[in-house]
């Protein structure tokens, strides 16, 4: 647990992270709804996040809604000076538990304050616009208002930093026009590399790029080489996973959620894990099977 620096930092604005992070999807009930049904067992796996050294947390005020932030006010509040916190807002869930569009002015303004009141925060490290054109995966679509809402509200000192999420390259250049973006936050893993070219530029410019669903998320990804892989090495499928991203790109920055303590210390030894030029090229293998078949 003492080896969490050995996958290096990269910045996100003017914090410097880890680049294993935590992602708190998990600590909701199901379909990310309700109460969990061990609260505090949400509280341990946080506390042992940051006492492990994690220093990024990945959240929503839309997980439960408002039950995982109010989890991570209970399990960490007051917050260490070296914890970033990072949320995303435009959209909402609906009764039955469905994903809204929430993408009007007023409502990332309430999003943002929804955000500050459940997690005890007067002002949020990093606040993601995620885009809903197309809830299952990027989309063309107007950004231009939402993101000038966005930075309206960091000129008012509630917002530090803004990233995207679910964004084309595309609304992320049409973004940088109108504000700084410290970071894209888009579904990426060894079978599903449509951003690969945006990753790249992204590091060339400094702008983190945030994974999600590293083993394919609520569809999960099968794949007898990865397992075939983590076998040989004596890891876990996620662990092989985790580690080819840290080796994808010096600005990827990784949020694997759980809401087991033993799943966190399997996902964390990740960072030991060293993979070899011919199993990267075993496991690129995977991504350029699942584009052919697209």
């Amino acid at each position: 647990m003492n080896t969490m620096n050995m996958a290096g930092t990269f910045a996100l604005g003017d914090r410097k992270v880890k680049r294993m992070g935590y992602g708190a999807m998990q600590l909701a009930g199901p379909g990310v709804f309700g109460p969990p049904k061990d609260r505090d067992a949400a509280v341990a796996v946080l506390r042992a996040a940051v006492e492990a050294g994690i220093d990024h947390i990945d959240t929503s005020d839309f997980y439960g809604p408002h039950v995982t932030n109010q989890i991570i006010r209970e399990a960490l509040h007051p917050y260490p000076d070296d914890l970033t916190i990072v949320t995303k807002i435009g959209a909402k869930r609906g009764p039955e538990g469905t994903w809204d569009l929430a993408f009007t002015a007023a409502e990332l303004t309430q999003a943002v304050h929804d955000n500050l009141r459940n997690l005890g925060l007067e002002t949020m490290d990093v606040v993601n616009l995620r885009l809903m054109f197309d809830v299952y995966g990027p989309a063309e679509g107007p950004i231009e208002e939402a993101v000038t809402t966005l930075a309206e509200l960091q000129r008012q000192g509630l917002v530090r930093h803004i990233g995207l999420s679910n964004a084309t390259a595309r609304q992320v250049s049409d973004a940088r026009k109108i504000c700084d973006i410290v970071c894209v936050q888009n579904m990426y893993n060894v079978a599903h590399r449509h951003d690969d070219a945006l990753i790249d530029d992204l590091a060339r410019d400094g702008i983190a790029y945030v994974p999600f669903f590293p083993l394919g998320g609520f569809v999960p990804l099968q794949s007898a080489t990865l397992s075939g892989v983590a076998a040989r090495l004596g890891a876990t499928p996620m662990q092989v996973a985790l580690s080819w991203l840290l080796q994808r790109a010096p600005n990827i920055l990784l949020i694997p959620g759980t809401s087991s303590v033993a799943h966190l210390k399997e996902n964390l030894a990740a960072v030991d894990l060293v993979l070899p030029d011919d199993v990267i090229r075993e496991l690129d293998s995977i991504g350029a099977m699942a584009a052919a078949h697209n």
